[in-house]
């Protein structure tokens, strides 16, 4: 059975539509009308092997902050709905990710409570057009509507670029381990509480 999953997310602000598919081979299509952002949700599905969908058009005229957290609460969404029960799923991952002189980490707990921690450093205010305070945003609606422990931090770096697109990569990584089945449970729920 396919995991995937299809969201509309329509407020005043934004109008977005999201389609995932857990078990794909990383393909995208990414439509945010933000150079930089549809970059990184590019890596994310790469490096995640989770197809994605996204085609967002939002109120970039006042600025990017409601498209990337809308973005982000409607992929989370899309992610959780593709998880259905939970069952089976590994629920723990982590990653490390080097580019070039800098190192992040990410670890995620699908645990069907939200906590985020973002805990990354930027040496100047944008990348491109796109300001660095939007991805703290962005990982914390993830986390709120996946519904997960989310703790993404910098451990060193100097470039803003490589510092986000290590922090996506090592997202992707995680989520990748944490949604995968294990074969040895694919019919259990992975707590003891037996619910996630």
């Amino acid at each position: 059975m396919t995991r995937s999953a299809k969201i509309e997310r329509t407020t005043k602000e934004t109008n977005i539509q999201v389609e995932v598919n857990l078990d794909g081979n990383g393909s995208y299509s990414v439509s945010t009308g933000i150079g930089f952002f549809n970059h990184m949700l590019e890596q994310l599905s790469h490096h995640s092997l989770i197809d994605l969908k996204i085609k967002a058009i939002g109120d970039l005229h006042i600025d990017f902050h409601h498209t990337v957290e809308d973005c982000g609460i409607a992929i989370g969404e899309a992610i959780r709905n593709a998880l259905g029960d939970k069952k089976g799923i590994t629920r723990f991952g982590h990653s490390y990710v080097p580019m070039d002189e800098t190192l992040s980490r990410c670890i995620i707990d699908l645990s069907g409570r939200a906590y985020p921690i973002f805990n990354v450093d930027f040496k100047r205010d944008k990348v491109g057009d796109m300001d660095c305070e939007l991805f703290r945003e962005f990982f914390y609606a993830i986390s709120q509507s996946l519904a997960c422990n989310l703790h993404v931090e910098n451990l060193y770096g100097t470039n803003n670029h490589h510092i986000i697109e290590s922090c996506f990569k090592a997202f992707a990584r995680s989520l990748r381990i944490a949604s995968t089945i294990d074969e040895r449970k694919k019919n259990a729920i992975n707590s003891t509480k037996g619910i996630l």
